[in-house]
C-alpha cells in the first residue's frame, strides 16, 4: 500500500459546490478509482485559504497512473473545472506532498 497526499485549490466562492459535487460522486467514478487501486480516499478543505488537502492509499503507482487517461476521469475533470484551479487539459493544479511522519 502506498500513501499519497496532495494539495489543490478550490475557488473561494465554490466551496459549497465543490463539496456538493463530491457528496454526489458518480458511482462509475468511484468504481474506476477502486479499479485503479484507490482506497481510503479523503479530501479536506481549509476554508480560510481555499486549499484542499487530499489523502489516498493506492495499491501501486503503475496502476494508479493509468487513472488519468480513463474516459470517466476526463469527464470528471471537465465537470470540476468550473470550481477549482485546473491546467488547460482540465486536470487539477495539484502538488504532491512528501510524507515526513506516519504512525499506525
Amino acid at each position: 500500500m502506498v500513501r499519497k497526499a496532495f494539495v489543490m485549490t478550490v475557488y473561494p466562492d465554490k466551496h459549497e459546490e465543490y463539496e456538493k459535487r463530491h457528496n454526489e460522486i458518480w458511482p462509475e467514478m468511484a468504481d474506476e478509482l477502486r479499479k485503479h487501486g484507490a482506497s481510503n480516499y479523503s479530501i479536506f478543505l481549509d476554508k480560510e485559504t481555499s486549499k484542499l488537502f487530499g489523502y489516498i492509499e493506492i495499491e501501486d503507482e503503475e496502476t494508479w497512473c493509468k487513472m488519468d487517461s480513463t474516459e470517466i476521469n476526463q469527464k470528471w475533470w471537465a465537470f470540476m473545472e468550473p470550481v477549482m484551479e485546473t491546467h488547460p487539459d482540465n486536470s487539477p493544479v495539484s502538488r504532491e506532498l512528501k510524507e515526513v511522519f506516519h504512525m499506525d
